[in-house]
């Protein structure tokens, strides 16, 4: 039980650091493109620009208000998906989506474990069902932005 416990503080630590701290939170500059994103059940919201570069992402830079969840999760998403191809960030978004859901990825690819693991201190917001809509905010984002859609809802 001892390492339960240490593992939620820890995982409270990282969203805690990457909602006050974000690494990732501003503008690009220069983006091919952007979306935003709307939780009006409490509040967040949050806006994403996309750098593409040779069919990958080059960069992720978000603008985000809300909570520590929110932010946070906008945060390590910004580092899970760089480099990636669109079509496996939406792959990886989906099994990210699961893991919100259910606490674990109970069907993931085996090159989703480690980008999965860096997200893993958001895998708690599943005993919180209201707060699983604020961790897929930016990622519902993100892929709206990908997918040429201006506005995302957290649905």
């Amino acid at each position: 039980m001892k390492q339960t416990d240490d593992f939620a503080d820890l995982y409270q630590e990282v969203i805690l650091d990457h909602g006050r701290h974000p690494r990732h939170g501003k503008r690009l500059e220069a983006f091919d493109v952007t979306a935003k994103g709307d939780n009006p059940m409490c509040g967040d919201r949050v806006q994403v620009w996309v750098k593409l570069d040779n069919g990958t992402i080059g960069a992720v830079g978000f603008e985000a208000r809300g909570c520590a969840i929110s932010v946070a999760s906008a945060d390590l998403m910004v580092e899970a998906v760089q480099g990636r191809d669109p079509a496996d960030t939406k792959a990886l978004f989906e099994a990210f989506r699961d893991m919100a859901r259910t606490g674990s990825c109970r069907h993931c690819a085996a090159e989703l474990e480690a980008p999965l693991e860096r997200l893993a201190p958001l895998s708690g917001v599943h005993e919180y069902p209201s707060r699983v809509k604020c961790a897929t905010l930016p990622w519902h984002a993100l892929i709206a932005a990908l997918d040429g859609v201006k506005e995302a809802t957290s649905e």
